[in-house]
């Protein structure tokens, strides 16, 4: 005899049962950018903690399945597979890179999964448009423009970048470029890094060489770390500056007193500024759940949950992947005040332009 199934589980979305949201996350976890994903997913599941002790959203707990893909573009297509096939997620969030979110792009938009928050500035996620695709961060365009808006404003016109030698370096790349071209200037020079390598000597000696005034730096900590390590070692006393993939925290740890007066663009509010609402919160929690200090990739992980946990709201308790990518497009600056601006719309998925400067200063702190 045939078993009678309810509506409910015939119409049971992916990822969803009557008491939990499955997210999955492929990220680096280990390896020289391990910092950045750890970080995000800190800070996620410090929101995720809150609101499951509350009850979770319309009676479901929201939990996250992590995979290291060590930021490795082949390991986050096998894990990004796994996790749509294997684990049944119902969306995927916060992965870390442009070319681990480039190389996953075929499979969750061919499964029409949602890709939520990818800790990536990149173009070639944001054009052309992408319906399963929601950006929180500031893209590499507006982070770049502000950098070299910055450097031109005071003085400063010999240029040069200093980028990982893959889609992110290249985004990186493109944005100062077309920054500089808005300005009728050029890049003085430019010199590579391979992902997830700390071999910075030919860089460091090309670029001494030339002696710009400031080094646009499009890599993360590790790098960027070693490249300004070793120039200040041999002498050269001009700026740095950086696009907030780097990691702000791991930068400055890993620079240690030679980090003083090096910038970091930030797409997120300052995590030390109390009088801003979620970052208000933001501090509460960290210090309720005793999670540690503040720092900026937590903070995004904790708006990026914030935000899907708003979107699970509004989709309401019959829960499915249409209808929360449907309800995440009603957020407008509006209905949706966090201090922090994020707004969606049917067609346009990237939440937020905001963009702001940072500097190292003493002992490994930030200054805004």
């Amino acid at each position: 005899m045939l078993l009678a199934l309810s509506p409910m589980l015939c119409l049971a979305e992916a990822g969803v049962s009557a008491n939990r949201i499955l997210l999955g996350q492929s990220a680096a976890f280990s390896g020289p950018a391990a910092q950045l994903g750890i970080d995000l997913n800190a800070g996620a599941r410090l929101y995720f903690d809150q609101i499951n002790k509350q009850g979770g959203i319309h009676g479901r707990r929201i939990e996250i399945v992590t995979a290291d893909d060590k930021y490795e573009p082949a390991l986050t297509v096998e894990n990004t597979r796994r996790l749509i096939q294997n684990d049944q997620v119902f969306a995927l969030f916060g992965y870390v890179g442009t070319p681990t979110s480039n190389a996953a792009l075929p499979v969750f938009s061919s499964a029409k999964v949602p890709f939520f928050a990818p800790f990536t500035g990149a173009l070639s996620l944001r054009e052309p448009f992408n319906r399963q695709i929601f950006h929180i961060r500031a893209g590499y365009v507006e982070e770049t423009e502000h950098l070299v808006d910055q450097l031109v404003r005071v003085g400063i016109r010999n240029i040069a970048a200093f980028h990982q030698n893959d889609a992110y370096g290249q985004a990186g790349l493109d944005g100062v470029q077309r920054a500089l071209r808005k300005r009728n200037m050029n890049l003085v020079d430019s010199t590579t890094v391979e992902r997830n390598s700390n071999n910075v000597s030919q860089a460091a000696q090309r670029l001494l060489a030339r002696r710009p005034d400031a080094i646009i730096q499009i890599s993360t900590y590790a790098a960027s770390a070693a490249l300004v390590k070793q120039m200040r070692a041999a002498g050269y006393t001009g700026q740095f500056h950086n696009v907030s993939f780097v990691g702000s925290q791991p930068l400055a740890q890993a620079l240690g007193p030679d980090g003083q007066g090096v910038g970091v663009s930030q797409v997120v509010p300052f995590p030390w500024k109390a009088s801003n609402p979620v970052v208000a919160e933001y501090a509460r929690a960290l210090k309720n759940e005793g999670k540690g200090e503040p720092n900026f990739s937590s903070l995004e992980g904790y708006i990026a949950a914030k935000v899907f946990a708003e979107g699970l709201r509004r989709a309401g308790a019959d829960l499915s992947r249409e209808k929360f990518i449907a309800a995440l497009e009603t957020i407008t600056l509006k209905n949706y005040d966090i201090g922090f601006p994020v707004e969606f719309s049917p067609t346009r998925h990237t939440g937020s332009t905001f963009v702001d400067m940072t500097v190292i200063t003493k002992n490994e702190k930030f200054l805004n």
